[in-house]
């Protein structure tokens, strides 16, 4: 990892804007969290995978953060054989709930930052927040590589937290269904693939997938282009701006986004939503999964 280059490379990704406390943005920087993290309304999650056997040594944990794995927390689930949901609304609150975190706090999630895949579980996390209707969110921007870099305290043991409720509100229009789907290849609403381009074409597909190819109509925004691993940074609004505008994406254009499972897709989804300001991005949790388990739904 080349930690030495991401002051360098301030004109190439998104440098998030130093911001007080009260203050809500979709990213955070590493200073920002450094100086924020013992706020008593400031909740960092830190979502990272297989956290324990890496050569992070006594200290490998974020101090003041509570531990949630992406993979393992409950964060997906499958629902009637579809792979990567967003479990049931009462499930969801409690999960949150049990971490902590309450109507008053601002919630951190932290990843790993190593690509722009395994940031994808922040993105998913922060929809899921979103969709709950809890807009105080953020993402540190890098994720733990930025946190380390910058010398953000680590501890030898996670936050244990206290159990609240965690209260929320359903934000129906962010998330679409198979329905919606249907219903926008008739009306032309634009449909927005986050997988590799190499599963855009058909050329590969996920396991979770029944068949190659993509939804009819749809063009291709690869996650890969959002995130850059190299430096550790999320796209700046001017890249997603440029991406938008290259598959014909119009400023403010209703669309949805979709991927394999719906973990790529909350790349996109963020991206146009959240850091370009595209209110009218919805995301297909369902995606190529759910999509293409049904061989009547036509496939390009």
């Amino acid at each position: 990892m080349r930690f030495s280059s991401l002051v360098a490379a301030a004109m190439l990704v998104a440098v998030p804007v130093a911001v007080q406390a009260a203050e809500v943005t979709p990213l955070v920087t590493a200073d920002w969290l450094k100086a924020n993290a013992a706020d008593e309304n400031v909740k960092i999650i830190d979502i990272r995978d297989e956290i324990e056997g890496t050569d992070l040594g006594e200290l490998p944990y974020i101090a003041n953060a509570v531990v949630a794995p992406y993979a393992s927390a409950g964060w997906r689930t499958e629902v009637d054989g579809v792979p990567g949901q967003i479990p049931p609304e009462a499930e969801i609150a409690e999960l949150i709930g049990n971490l902590g975190i309450d109507g008053d706090d601002h919630v951190v999630i932290v990843p790993w930052g190593t690509d722009s895949s395994e940031f994808g579980g922040a993105t998913r996390v922060y929809w899921t927040f979103k969709y709950l209707g809890y807009n105080d969110v953020s993402i540190l921007d890098g994720g733990w590589r930025q946190y380390d870099a910058q010398g953000g305290e680590r501890v030898a043991e996670a936050a244990k937290p206290v159990p609240v409720e965690f209260p929320y509100e359903i934000q129906p229009q962010l998330r679409a269904t198979t329905p919606d789907v249907q219903a926008a290849l008739e009306k032309g609403t634009k449909l927005i693939d986050g997988r590799p381009t190499e599963q855009f074409v058909g050329q590969s597909k996920s396991p979770v997938v029944r068949v190659t190819g993509t939804i009819p109509g749809a063009v291709n925004i690869p996650h890969s282009t959002l995130y850059s691993g190299e430096y550790a940074s999320f796209a700046q609004p001017e890249t997603i701006a440029t991406l938008a505008q290259g598959v014909g994406l119009a400023e403010g254009e209703e669309n949805i986004v979709f991927c394999n499972t719906g973990h790529w897709a909350s790349i996109a989804w963020f991206a146009l939503s959240e850091v370009a300001g595209n209110k009218n991005t919805a995301m297909y949790d369902g995606s190529m999964a759910e999509w293409a388990a049904d061989p009547a739904r036509p496939i390009q």
